[in-house]
C-alpha cells in the first residue's frame, strides 16, 4: 500500500472533544453545583473533597458519593440529584469566572475549513443537559453535531464507542477507530480513545501538566490547542509525543 493510500485510510473523520479543561473552564461551577445539591437535598456536607472529578462521569461520581454516605443509589435518588444539579449549574455558570480554553475557537474554525471537514462531537463525563448548559454559556454548543454523555453510560470507556456509533449513523457507514481523534486533558481521555483504537491528543489546560500526560503515551501532547496543526493531526502523519 502506498503512502497516500495509508494516509487516506487513517484520515480522521470524527474529532471528539472533552469539555471541562479541554474546551472550557467553568470556574468550578460544576463542582459547586454538586456540593450544593449534596448539602441541600441529601444533607451530606463531608467527604466531598475525596472525589476526583477529572475525566470521571457525573454518574460514577454520584454513585461514589452515595456509597460514602450510605445513601441508596436508586434511580429515584439519581433523578432527584440531577434535577437540582442542572438548576444550580445554570445558576453558578452565570457567576462563572471561567472561559474558553486557549486555541479552541481557532482549532474548531480550522477543522471546519478542511476539505473534507471531519465531524465535530463531544465525548464527556457530563450529563447531556449539563454539557449543554456549560457550552451554551460560551456559545459553543451548536458547534457539535454528535457525541456521548454520562446519560449514555456510567463508564467513560464505553462512551467512545457510543459516540463513534452515532457518527457512523450520520455518515451512513461504519467508522473505524483509527479515523477518530479524541481530544482531552486527562489520562482517562487517552484510555477512552484507546478503548476503540482511536488517536489521542492530550492538552495541558486542565488538571494535568504536559509531563504527566506524556507518561500515558498519547499520539500528541500540547500545552494548549494553539499548538495544534489541524491538518497534521487529521492526517495522523507525525506523532509529537516522544
Amino acid at each position: 500500500m502506498g503512502r497516500a493510500a495509508r494516509i487516506l485510510r487513517g484520515m480522521v473523520r470524527l474529532v471528539l472533544f472533552d469539555i471541562d479543561g479541554t474546551l472550557v473552564r467553568t470556574g468550578g461551577a460544576g463542582v459547586k453545583a454538586f456540593a450544593k445539591v449534596f448539602a441541600t437535598e441529601f444533607g451530606a456536607v463531608d467527604g466531598f473533597e475525596q472525589l476526583k472529578f477529572g475525566g470521571r462521569t457525573d454518574l460514577s461520581l454520584l454513585r461514589e458519593f452515595f456509597g460514602f454516605h450510605q445513601i441508596p443509589a436508586t434511580p429515584e435518588n439519581f433523578q432527584r440529584f440531577f434535577e437540582r444539579y442542572v438548576f444550580w449549574l445554570a445558576e453558578f455558570m452565570q457567576q462563572s469566572q471561567g472561559g474558553v480554553c486557549p486555541g479552541v475557537w481557532e482549532l474548531i474554525g480550522r477543522l471546519q475549513t478542511l476539505a473534507p471537514a471531519p465531524l465535530l462531537g463531544l465525548l464527556t463525563g457530563n450529563i447531556r443537559l449539563g454539557a449543554e448548559i456549560k457550552l451554551r454559556h460560551f456559545n459553543l454548543w451548536e458547534t457539535f453535531v454528535t457525541g456521548a454523555f454520562a446519560d449514555d453510560h456510567e463508564e467513560r470507556d464505553h462512551l467512545a464507542a457510543i459516540a463513534c456509533g452515532r457518527a457512523s449513523r450520520l455518515l451512513g457507514e461504519k467508522l473505524p477507530g483509527n479515523q477518530v481523534l479524541v481530544i482531552g486533558d486527562t489520562p482517562l481521555d487517552i484510555r477512552c480513545a484507546r478503548a476503540i483504537g482511536a488517536k489521542a491528543l492530550s492538552v495541558a489546560t486542565g488538571g494535568c501538566d504536559l509531563e504527566e500526560l506524556r507518561l500515558h503515551r498519547p499520539d500528541w501532547a500540547v500545552e494548549n490547542l494553539t499548538d495544534v496543526d489541524p491538518e497534521q493531526v487529521v492526517r495522523g502523519e507525525e506523532q509529537r509525543t516522544p
